[in-house]
């Protein structure tokens, strides 16, 4: 017979949980043990010049429309070494390359019309693991940001013409030198074989001025 007693009611109620969050002290061990692994990225030998949010495009030359290729970090990297300076630009969540190719003599910088927080470039570009030409606009969240990402591209740009310049000089001057050095070489070379002949001609009129000096002197016989 079922109580109506709400007390009684409650107290049951109350009762039956108290079993079930019992504890009994035992302790699982995890299944899986994960250890920590170094992820590398290709950038330790680099040093970062500027780092920004921006969104990135690239036109679809087929389709003939801008396409996104991915919002996150773009980045100004330069080689400790080489001091090759190169963009690189990966998406925020999954961290896959969307942007990889180096900043040179010929990289122009353009302000996108009618949008002045974009600009737009050619490159050649190795994002996906093989060298293609590529049109790139990409867009900050700010016209300063924008600005920033543009003045230095183009210092950068206009720095390593220079020393494509001064190593074109260095290269000519030395040609010249090795050219001069070869000339003076080929002359030396020649000297010694066009003083022979006068040597051997004058050997020969010594051998005849002692013949006839021979033929004129008095017989012994005499």
């Amino acid at each position: 017979m079922a109580s109506t007693d709400p007390e009684r009611r409650d107290e049951g109620e109350r009762e039956a949980p108290a079993g079930e969050d019992e504890d009994t002290g035992a302790q699982v061990a995890p299944i899986v043990r994960l250890e920590e692994v170094a992820v590398t990225t290709g950038e330790e030998d680099e040093d970062v010049l500027l780092d920004l949010k921006a969104k990135l495009y690239r036109f679809d030359k087929e389709g003939n429309q801008w396409k996104e290729r991915g919002h996150g970090s773009v980045k100004l990297l330069k080689h400790k070494e080489t001091a090759k300076v190169r963009l690189v630009m990966r998406q925020a969540k999954t961290l896959k390359i969307c942007a990889n190719h180096l900043v040179l003599s010929t990289t122009k910088m353009q302000e996108h019309a009618g949008n002045d927080k974009s600009c737009v470039w050619h490159a050649t570009d190795f994002s996906d693991g093989e060298l293609k030409e590529e049109m790139f606009a990409i867009r900050f969240a700010s016209v300063e940001n924008c600005k920033k990402f543009k003045e230095m591209v183009e210092e950068i740009a206009e720095s390593v013409g220079k020393d494509e310049e001064n190593e074109s000089k260095d290269a000519s001057a030395a040609a010249g030198l090795m050219e001069k050095l070869t000339v003076s070489e080929s002359k030396s070379e020649e000297n010694p074989t066009t003083e022979v002949p006068v040597a051997a001609d004058e050997k020969k009129e010594e051998e005849k001025s002692k013949k006839k000096t021979k033929a004129e002197e008095p017989s012994s016989a005499a």
